[in-house]
C-alpha cells in the first residue's frame, strides 16, 4: 500500500538497502554516528540531485521548507548543512561506490536482453573518458594543466541500456589510455573505443585476455597487407584487409594479425579507417559498432545536463567523488524504475516529473504511468496551425 507515502520513499523502496548496509559496514561508515546516518547522507544527496539542488545551503533551504513531510519521506535526522558538508569530507567514498556497482549488476540484468540492432549475441561496451573542469586553487588535488584543474570520468559503458559498467575518477592529468591497464577483460565481449586508446601493448593483453576490440585508426599507421577480403562497394565498404603491424614498435607491441576496415559514410560524407581483432564479424557490422559508440558521448552530455556533477558541494577529493558516485547511483535507480515498471518515458522525462513531485503522496506507478499516457496522447494529437488563415 502507498496511502500516505511520499514518492521519494516510494523510490527509494527500490533500492537494495541491506546491501546499503553491508556497504556501510565494509568502511565503517556508522561508526561512532549517533545521527545523520550513511543512509541519511544518501537520502539527501539523492534528493539533492533528483531536486537539482545547487549548494548546501540550498539543499539545507530546500529540506527545512519540507519538515513537515520529511519523516514520511525516509528523512530520520534534522538536515544541516554543517553536518553534510562533514560527512561528505570524511566518509568514505569508496561506500558509494560498492553501493553504485550494486545496483549496475541489477541493472544490467534488467536491460541483458535489449536488442542493439545487430546480429550479435556478445556484451558490447564502449570506453569513453569526459573532462570536468575545476578551480585548481580549490581543488588542488585535481592537478590537469599548469593553471587548470579537472577530473577525468572514464567509463565502461555497457551498450545493452546504456548502463555504466566501470566508473573510474582520477585527476584531469591521467592519461585515457592507461584505464585499459585496470580494466578486467570480459572473455568474448566487444569494447568500442577512439583513437586516444591506440596503444598496441595495451590493445594485445585485451586480446590475450579473450576480448575484442573495435577501434578507429591512425591514418599513416605503418602496416602491411596479408590478405584482401571481398567487399561490396556499394554498401560504402572501401576494404577489408588483413594486416601486420611494421613499425619499429609497433610490431613488437602487437605481433599478431589485425583486421584493417575501410568504410565511407554518405551522410556525412567521410572515410573512417577501423583496426579490430574480430576475424568473423562482417565487415559492415563492424562499422556499426564503430557508429554506436556514439551512444557514450550522449551519456556524457545526458549526466551533465541533468545531474549535479559539474557544481560540487565540497572540495575535498572524498566529496567530490562521493557526490559523483551518488549522481551515478540516481541514474541507475531511475534506469532500474524504468524497466521494472515497464515504461516507455525516456530517463529525462522521468527526472522531470520525479524533481516536482517526491512529496507528492501519489503511487509512484500511478504518477508515472499517467505521465507516460499524457505523453502518448500529445505525440498523437494532430498539430494546430500556427495561424489563422
Amino acid at each position: 500500500m502507498h496511502a500516505g507515502r511520499t514518492v521519494f520513499a516510494q523510490l527509494m523502496d527500490f533500492l537494495p538497502l541491506r546491501t546499503f548496509g553491508a556497504c556501510v559496514a565494509r568502511y565503517r561508515g556508522d561508526y561512532k554516528v549517533r545521527a545523520f546516518s550513511c543512509l541519511d547522507q544518501f537520502r539527501t544527496l539523492a534528493f539533492a540531485q533528483l531536486t537539482h539542488r545547487e549548494s548546501l545551503r540550498d539543499i539545507e533551504t530546500a529540506l527545512r521548507a519540507m519538515q513537515p513531510k520529511l519523516y514520511h519521506a525516509g528523512f530520520r535526522s534534522a538536515i544541516a548543512r554543517t553536518t553534510l558538508a562533514e560527512a561528505n569530507e570524511r566518509r568514505d567514498w569508496r561506500i558509494y561506490a560498492d553501493f553504485a556497482h550494486e545496483l549496475i549488476a541489477i541493472a544490467r540484468g534488467l536491460y541483458a536482453d535489449d536488442d542493439l540492432g545487430l546480429e550479435l549475441t556478445q556484451t558490447v561496451y564502449a570506453l569513453d573518458a569526459t573532462t570536468i573542469d575545476l578551480c585548481l586553487s580549490l581543488f588542488p588535488w585535481a592537478h590537469f594543466r599548469r593553471a587548470a584543474g579537472a577530473i577525468k570520468l572514464h567509463t565502461l559503458l555497457d551498450l545493452r541500456g546504456n548502463i555504466p559498467s566501470v566508473i573510474a575518477i582520477t585527476a584531469g592529468r591521467i592519461a585515457e589510455l592507461t584505464i585499459l591497464d585496470q580494466l578486467a577483460v570480459e572473455p568474448g565481449a566487444i569494447y568500442v573505443m577512439d583513437r586516444g586508446y591506440l596503444g598496441f601493448r595495451r590493445l594485445y593483453a585485451l586480446a590475450q585476455a579473450g576480448g575484442f576490440f573495435v577501434l578507429r585508426s591512425r591514418e599513416r599507421l605503418q602496416h602491411a597487407r596479408v590478405y584482401s577480403h571481398p567487399i561490396d562497394r556499394t554498401t560504402g565498404l572501401r576494404s577489408d584487409q588483413t594486416i601486420r603491424l611494421t613499425g619499429p614498435r609497433t610490431q613488437f607491441a602487437y605481433p599478431g594479425h589485425l583486421r584493417r576496415v575501410r568504410f565511407v559514410d554518405a551522410t556525412l560524407p567521410r572515410s573512417f579507417t577501423f583496426l579490430t581483432n574480430h576475424v568473423s564479424a562482417p565487415a559492415l557490422t563492424i562499422a556499426a559498432l564503430y557508429k554506436l559508440r556514439w551512444q557514450v558521448e550522449l551519456f556524457f552530455k545526458w549526466i551533465k545536463q541533468h545531474l549535479r556533477i559539474q557544481a560540487f558541494y565540497g572540495t575535498s577529493e572524498n566529496a567530490v567523488k562521493t557526490q559523483v558516485w551518488t549522481a551515478m547511483t540516481v541514474y541507475v535507480l531511475v534506469a532500474i524504475v524504468k524497466k521494472r515498471l515497464a515504461l516507455p518515458l525516456p530517463l529525462y522525462t522521468i527526472l522531470q516529473i520525479l524533481s516536482v513531485t517526491l512529496f507528492e503522496k501519489t503511487p509512484l506507478v500511478q504518477l508515472l504511468t499517467h505521465a507516460a499516457a499524457d505523453n502518448l496522447a500529445v505525440a498523437d494529437a494532430n498539430q494546430l496551425p500556427l495561424f489563422d488563415l
